[in-house]
């Protein structure tokens, strides 16, 4: 994959880490195809600034879960007639226990990660191949770590590992036309300012507590391997889930 004419598509890109990888592959030679369910204003400011690196940014909104949002991408992808990079980043995590999680709350999870990524990947497999492209799907901690006294995510957690699944069974399938497919795995990541955190702020000091490297990931330094995992220097890797959590999940 060549940085200096590519088409990257990135969703859940108004924020977190989906913002940070936006801003990491921003440059000049680059498209992006920015996705986020209905954050417009901040996906906005993420695409002017990626302009103003000399990267051409092209917006679309819509929930994941529907098919009409997975068909607008797939469609920006054919416009484009190529897919380089393709980075899954859209989720949310849910950490309501067994006995208060809801079967809807699991199809919900399941619709809008593993599913959507299922239905993009498939409508998106020749651009893929046809660029020797690359997959990033953006798991969690929560589908690898299970602590009696720390946080489970019964919902998020099977979802995300249902997207691991799926991401490498596409990589054995695209491995033969160069294209690769991983997973980056963080751990508990700093929020942007304002954003909604599945558990309370005195729960994030005892998790701070409980990471070897004693403090949250920030959402460039998993934009950072995301990046790597694009470029030409990760040719040789796939199939692959890289945890990035700070020792937590040792």
């Amino acid at each position: 994959m060549s940085v200096s004419s590519r088409v990257v598509l990135i969703t859940g890109a108004a924020s977190g880490i989906g913002a940070a990888a936006a801003r990491r592959l921003a440059g000049p030679g680059t498209t992006l195809i920015l996705h986020t369910r209905r954050n417009a204003v901040a996906l906005e400011e993420i695409a002017a600034g990626a302009r103003a690196t000399g990267a051409a940014a092209e917006l679309v909104l819509g929930d994941l879960a529907q098919d009409s949002a997975v068909d607008a991408l797939a469609e920006a992808v054919a416009r484009h007639g190529r897919l380089d990079g393709l980075v899954a980043c859209a989720g949310f995590a849910n950490s309501a226990p067994f006995g208060t999680a809801t079967a809807a709350e699991l199809d919900a999870a399941h619709a809008a990660m593993p599913r959507a990524f299922f239905r993009l990947a498939t409508a998106c497999r020749a651009q893929i191949e046809e660029a020797r492209g690359r997959v990033v799907a953006v798991s969690s901690f929560g589908a690898h770590r299970f602590r009696a006294a720390g946080h489970v995510f019964p919902v998020s957690g099977a979802a995300k590992a249902a997207l691991e699944a799926l991401a490498k069974s596409l990589a054995v399938q695209l491995a033969a036309s160069g294209a690769t497919v991983n997973c980056v795995v963080p751990g508990y990541v700093r929020k942007d300012e304002g954003a909604h955190a599945s558990i309370d702020e005195e729960a994030f000091r005892r998790v701070v507590e409980a990471i070897p490297a004693g403090r949250l990931a920030e959402p460039a330094e998993v934009a950072g391997a995301i990046a790597f995992l694009l470029s030409p220097e990760a040719a040789y890797i796939t199939g692959q889930s890289i945890h990035i959590d700070g020792g937590l999940t040792l």
